[in-house]
């Protein structure tokens, strides 16, 4: 098998695709790519990419349903809050950062509530 040398990529399930891509286009500012079966495609550092797409299931999950690898979370979070992010505020964050295990990360929610996260790995 050849799956751990095979590109992964990540959904991004939406309620409402409109609203989502609002989200993602104007909040987060990526840059649409294809777009198919009611959905898009956003593409990423690395030739990684995510697909956005419709389903009544966006916002079920209760864990994260991607990441992103990131050199300062902190700068993330700051240039995040100010397009309007809010970040979420479990047991441990500080200003929604939380470090431990060798990591900075922080978690926001989409408009589909769909649970996001931006890391830092600090044993670099």
């Amino acid at each position: 098998m050849s799956l751990q040398k095979s590109p992964l990529y990540a959904y991004f399930p939406a309620a409402d695709v409109a609203r989502a891509r609002k989200f993602y286009e104007e909040k987060l500012g990526f840059k649409p790519g294809q777009e198919t079966a009611g959905g898009v495609v956003y593409e990423f550092g690395e030739h990684t990419a995510a697909f956005l797409y419709p389903t009544p299931n966006a916002g079920s999950s209760k864990a994260s349903q991607a990441f992103w690898q990131v050199a300062d979370v902190e700068r993330e979070v700051a240039a995040l809050k100010a397009r309007g992010v809010k970040f979420e505020d479990y047991p441990g964050t500080k200003d929604g950062v939380m470090t431990q295990g060798g990591a900075k990360a922080a978690w926001f929610k989409d408009s589909e509530g769909n649970i996001l996260a931006i890391i830092e790995n600090l044993s670099k």
